[in-house]
């Protein structure tokens, strides 16, 4: 069933169907523990304060609690304290994860586990997840009983051990800080009162709760509002740790990383295979693509890289990787998400290549679902490539395109009106004449496979072999049989230039306007050119063109574009008239 998050002084318990609420301190497990393939273990719920550092946005004390953690003790003790934990927080089937990571910063994690449970309530922790889960996103699902397993209860702790959160717990307390002379450069230890550990900042309810319960929360965190330590030492108060906390040992149910407590209930003893789903944050995964062309002409080989990242606080070793491309919806409330999917209704290969096994790709609802051919481990603040798509011989087209318009800054938001009664308006001259790469993403074309939104970087191969960089271009989501366009930078040897050659009003009678212009494209190539004019018709929408000297087409309802060949070392000259009526 699905599992909600249980906030802090609020409990959600199902009685007869229905969510009542339990205020007040956390309401007890009942029942016996879990067992993971090991000893069994009781496990006490322990409330651990939240610790964050309202500067660096992680989970870390506050900005006066500059000093690392130390524990009494020897490392090998504290380790000793743990050792029963991990094997309780085990709890997890040899079995591959899956991984579906969307485009939009968030991911969906599939995993298979067993539990050894008692019939009745269970209590369960479960560690080895994200420091992003999404709670109310949680599935828990008994794969041979689906309504056998419920969770009765879920509390996440997202906030793991820290010094903030050491300190919270020693208010009151007495203990040792290690300072160190700046003389001799000797550690003396200094005992010293703990008044007030200083106040942590709820950053993870800052968007729950807006704006203004974010400014708060940085105010109480500032050292006026009370976010600096106060410590007694000798008798007297100070402001500030007088040097590095050391702490007594941990009790054994602190949360040492992301926490899941789970009760859980179940109509059967034994072993349960379960399936373990959530969605999280801190994984994205974007597409690359380099075109490389030949010495001579535009046709061009494509590879395409899709650029993993993983920030999410877990590893996933040989993960089944798949990656959701596509403008999912998600509500506007954090943390919920629309999750409702339905069949798959197609799939395509990359068509002409032939060899390693290749990225798979299939329609998926609205949005289009590439599947990885083989596991791959993805570690926590790794980036990892992996290329998606390699195609050779594409045939494209250069085109070169001149929109002589230029807007003038004090211009714009300006209305109709305002724009017919200014004569200057749109006479600035962008000289520009923009390099472009045409292609179509067709089988015909080697390639056939909606691509993903991305950068493409585009090559061309010099006469010693090399490679040189002559652009880069973004693309959006790219259905199959659509056109590419990649603009790569402007043409050095092509120049426009556009200017008005009259402008005639009438605002008494009938409401019209005449506008002329004069529009020279010069050819510095040693061969012809063809470039697209756009002429922008911005003054209003009814219009004609009374008179031109080269044939146009209408493209839209504000533009037409003529495409004149420009002979070599050439040039060619466009005067057209156009006629507006309101």
């Amino acid at each position: 069933m699905y599992g909600k998050m249980v906030p802090r002084n609020h409990r959600m318990v199902p009685m007869c169907g229905r969510l009542a609420p339990l205020y007040g301190k956390m309401a007890p497990f009942y029942g016996k523990t879990a067992s993971f393939n090991g000893p069994q273990a009781s496990v006490n719920c322990y409330q651990a304060p939240r610790s964050h550092n309202p500067v660096l946005g992680s989970h870390n004390p506050a900005p006066d609690y500059r000093c690392p953690v130390t524990f009494a003790g020897s490392t090998i003790q504290g380790m000793k304290h743990f050792a029963w934990l991990a094997l309780l927080c085990a709890g997890i089937a040899s079995a591959q994860t899956q991984l579906t990571i969307y485009n939009q910063n968030f991911a969906t994690v599939k995993e298979s586990r067993s539990f050894d449970l008692k019939k009745g309530d269970n209590e369960v922790r479960v560690t080895d997840i994200t420091a992003h889960l999404e709670p109310a996103s949680v599935v828990l699902r008994d794969l041979k009983s689906p309504d056998g397993l419920q969770i009765i209860e879920q509390n996440y702790e997202s906030d793991p051990l820290g010094e903030g959160l050491l300190l919270r717990k020693s208010e009151g307390k007495t203990l040792d800080f290690e300072i160190t002379l700046p003389q001799t450069g000797e550690k003396k230890i200094v005992r010293g009162k703990l008044l007030r550990s200083g106040y942590v900042p709820h950053v993870a309810a800052y968007q729950q709760y807006g704006y203004q319960y974010a400014m708060a929360q940085y105010a109480y965190a500032n050292p006026q509002g009370g976010g600096q330590p106060i410590v007694e030492v000798d008798g007297k108060v100070q402001f500030g740790l007088p040097g590095r906390p050391i702490f007594e040992a941990l009790d054994p149910n602190a949360f040492l990383k992301p926490t899941l407590l789970w009760q859980l209930w179940t109509d059967r003893a034994g072993k349960h295979d379960v399936e373990f789903s959530y969605l999280t944050g801190g994984m994205r995964w974007e597409a690359n693509y380099n075109a490389v062309a030949p010495e001579k002409g535009d046709n061009f080989d494509l590879i395409g890289w899709v650029t993993l990242e993983n920030m999410s606080g877990k590893d996933f070793e040989n993960a089944s990787l798949k990656l959701m491309a596509g403008d999912v919806a998600r509500a506007p409330q954090p943390g919920v998400y629309n999750d409702g999917f339905a069949m798959a209704i197609g799939s395509s290969r990359i068509a002409g290549f032939n060899g390693a096994p290749q990225v798979t790709e299939k329609a998926f609802e609205e949005y289009h679902l590439y599947t990885l051919p083989r596991a791959t481990t993805v570690l926590d603040r790794e980036v990892k490539q992996v290329e998606f798509i390699r195609a050779v011989n594409v045939p494209a087209k250069r085109i070169y395109v001149y929109d002589g318009f230029k807007m003038e800054e004090r211009y714009r938001n300006w209305d109709y009106n305002s724009i017919r009664q200014q004569p200057e308006y749109g006479t600035d001259c962008n000289r520009k004449v923009w390099a472009m790469l045409e292609f179509k993403n067709s089988e015909a074309a080697h390639l056939g496979m909606p691509l993903p939104k991305g950068k493409v970087k585009v090559y061309r191969r010099d006469t010693d072999g090399r490679n040189e960089f002559i652009g880069e271009d973004a693309i959006e989501h790219t259905a199959k049989d659509e056109t590419v366009r990649l603009y790569t930078g402007n043409a050095f040897d092509v120049v426009g230039e556009r200017k008005q050659t009259s402008f005639k009003r009438d605002d008494r009678g009938d409401h019209w306007a005449d506008e002329s212009f004069e529009i020279t494209l010069r050819n510095h190539k040693k061969e012809e050119v063809e470039v697209r004019v756009v002429e922008h018709l911005y003054r209003w929408l009814n219009w004609d063109i009374t008179g031109s000297t080269a044939e146009y087409t209408k493209t839209d309802a504000r533009s037409m574009t003529f495409q004149p060949k420009i002979p070599a070392d050439g040039q060619v000259i466009i005067n057209y008239t156009v006629h507006y009526s309101w």
